[in-house]
């Protein structure tokens, strides 16, 4: 493809012709990508079209003919390498956050019914404590409701509501721990 490329197509290109623009870069595009592929650049294609667009900007500086043209390509295409390499190792290695995976965290009392309540145990715990209480539990830690959601679903005020869950969770407590005992 490069065999393409004269002095004249070259002179065309100077003036902004878009068909000797586009032969320059069909003819070069080619290797420049495959040059920065094989570097190790992260978007290729996209460096290629950065380093094009440098190169078509600053024909005019490009003296040797279409040997000093493949050469200024290439050159630009180099710094373009070392700038995507510098800027990869400046920037911070992002790694998505995996709760399951972070030995810090202990499961929340919600996370810690939620799995016993899967147990037909912890059901019939739930059904061993006052209905009020018993449903202001499902809604606050099951539902996952606000303490004014639940207040306006139960028809009661916020420090009911706090009340409520406090006591149920007690009774719940007191009602495992004796289930424990027996068995």
């Amino acid at each position: 493809m490069a065999a393409a490329l004269t002095h004249d197509v070259l002179e065309q290109a100077r003036r902004g012709e878009p068909e000797a623009l586009t032969l320059i870069y069909q003819s070069l595009a080619g290797q420049v990508t495959g040059y920065l592929t094989a570097r190790g650049v992260e978007d290729p294609d996209g460096t290629a079209q950065e380093v094009f667009l440098t190169v078509f900007s600053r024909l005019a500086e490009v003296t040797g003919g279409v040997d000093g043209l493949r050469r200024f390509t290439f050159s630009v295409a180099h710094a373009r390498m070392v700038d995507a390499t510098r800027a990869r190792a400046r920037a911070p290695y992002v790694v998505e956050y995996d709760a399951g995976a972070d030995p810090r965290l202990e499961p929340s009392p919600q996370d810690a019914l939620l799995d016993q309540l899967e147990s037909s145990h912890l059901s019939g715990v739930l059904d061993s404590i006052a209905s009020e209480q018993r449903e202001c539990i499902l809604l606050r830690v099951v539902a996952g409701m606000s303490v004014d959601e639940t207040a306006e679903i139960l028809g009661k005020t916020a420090g009911a509501v706090k009340q409520l869950q406090r006591r149920g969770l007690l009774a719940m407590r007191r009602s495992l721990e004796e289930a424990g005992e027996h068995a």
